[in-house]
């Protein structure tokens, strides 16, 4: 694939499977690369990293893979290396980002007038979607908090904790690319192009700026679901006091019912008509005075 610019000579995107073994051996044989730019191209395990050497950039930095294969937004690893001229990039599976712009690409409605501007794009779009994500994310939590605020909020537990594994997964996703890009900043910003120095600059500040939101959405989840546990708290409380009134209550009652309920000979009442019913009243009123000592109690 090439892209074109009018401000710049023509250059080389080279976009490749690691699934097929032709792309491997097109990587490997075909791609004139620095040797450290091929083993993390070809590596066969998947470590982030961003590193340089002879004006080649390289690296492997995360992305979301792609929606048509997943149910769920799942993390893919995005591999590259580029210098001026040709950037060769490669994936274990499908990624969004990449194949967004790739599409770009092919369809003429966006040129790149170098490797560095692609890869930017590529990552950019990658954190504006998590960014999408974030403000969906705010509103759902906007609404959580007025439900728990209103006193409605009995159903919002589950909606609060799908928006905090959310949240998560974009918290693990922005917090791995801020550390490379500051990294490669601390370790290489001297020496690195000014077209890549800018391109590392620019990313460094969008994705620590998503982080912090990011970190400001996890805070606030992390208060309403302690507002949401004392609510539960208080009505589990609220529960067992009315069960511990309950059984006071009635812990008389069973105490003489059990009593009269014995097999034995010299039971008061027994060959009185009306033994049950005085019984009953002495139960009731037994009942009624241990009500009012618990309320005399609790005031």
């Amino acid at each position: 694939m090439r892209t074109d610019d009018a401000s710049a000579a023509a250059w080389s995107w080279y976009n490749y499977s690691l699934a097929d073994a032709r792309a491997r051996r097109a990587i490997e044989f075909d791609q004139p690369m620095p040797s450290a730019a091929r083993q993390s191209l070809l590596s066969s395990a998947d470590v982030l990293h961003l590193d340089t050497e002879d004006d080649w950039l390289f690296g492997e930095i995360v992305d979301t893979r792609h929606k048509h294969y997943t149910d769920t937004d799942e993390i893919g690893n995005f591999r590259f290396a580029f210098d001026a001229r040709v950037l060769v990039s490669a994936r274990r599976h499908p990624l969004q980002s990449v194949d967004d712009v790739r599409r770009l690409v092919e369809q003429g409605k966006k040129a790149f007038s170098s490797p560095a501007r692609l890869v930017e794009t590529v990552v950019q779009r990658s954190l504006a979607r998590l960014s999408g994500d974030l403000v969906t994310i705010g509103d759902e939590i906007d609404a959580i908090e007025e439900s728990i605020v209103g006193d409605t909020w009995k159903r919002e537990a589950d909606r609060l904790a799908k928006a905090r594994r959310r949240l998560v997964f974009i918290h693990r996703h922005v917090a791995a690319t801020v550390s490379l890009f500051r990294h490669l900043e601390n370790t290489h910003g001297a020496t690195l192009p000014d077209d890549v120095a800018d391109l590392v600059a620019a990313l460094s500040q969008r994705a620590t700026a998503l982080l912090h939101d990011s970190e400001q959405l996890q805070s606030r989840a992390r208060l309403l679901q302690d507002e949401l546990m004392a609510k539960l708290t208080m009505q589990s409380n609220n529960l067992l006091y009315i069960l511990s009134v309950l059984t006071a209550v009635l812990l008389p009652m069973t105490i003489i019912s059990g009593l009269f309920g014995m097999n034995v000979g010299g039971l008061p009442f027994l060959d009185n008509s009306a033994g049950f019913w005085i019984v009953a009243a002495l139960s009731v009123l037994a009942a009624a005075a241990v009500l009012v000592f618990l309320r005399r109690l609790s005031r």
